[in-house]
């Protein structure tokens, strides 16, 4: 299954820059409730990684070697996941907030980083703007 997750263009260094340069192995996504990526994303899936600035390009792609989906976390708990699995995650104090204290906490190891030759892609059945969209194949929405 390919996958297409939207990362944070906004930090001093970018998510997609600390993943291409080995800093940070581990992608997080966390809620209230059980949201996209929880229970869809598998070990050896294929992550192709986009900015979250509007440019639209995939750069990157990975590979998904562990899955932690989290049953029901108290606040206590996600914070201590969230710093437990910090030297991976590499994450800005503004993400710690973001995420630590949520109830459920997808932690998605991953291997095998490259950089591709960027390509957009065609969005139009993903009506929503999730941050990560499961599109089964990547070639089927690969803009030509």
């Amino acid at each position: 299954m390919d996958h297409v997750v939207y990362v944070d263009a906004k930090a001093k260094a970018t998510d997609m820059e600390e993943i291409v340069a080995g800093k940070r192995t581990m992608i997080i996504r966390g809620a209230t409730g059980r949201k996209l990526p929880y229970g869809r994303v598998h070990e050896d899936d294929t992550l192709y990684l986009i900015r979250n600035n509007g440019e639209g390009l995939i750069r990157v792609k990975c590979v998904v070697t562990n899955v932690v989906n989290t049953d029901k976390l108290t606040k206590e708990a996600s914070i201590h996941l969230v710093e437990e699995n910090q030297p991976k995650l590499n994450l800005t104090e503004k993400q710690i907030k973001r995420w630590a204290g949520k109830r459920y906490l997808v932690l998605i190891s991953i291997k095998d980083v490259e950089e591709v030759s960027p390509f957009a892609i065609d969005r139009s059945e993903y009506g929503n703007m999730d941050d990560w969209l499961p599109v089964e194949d990547i070639e089927k929405v690969k803009n030509q």
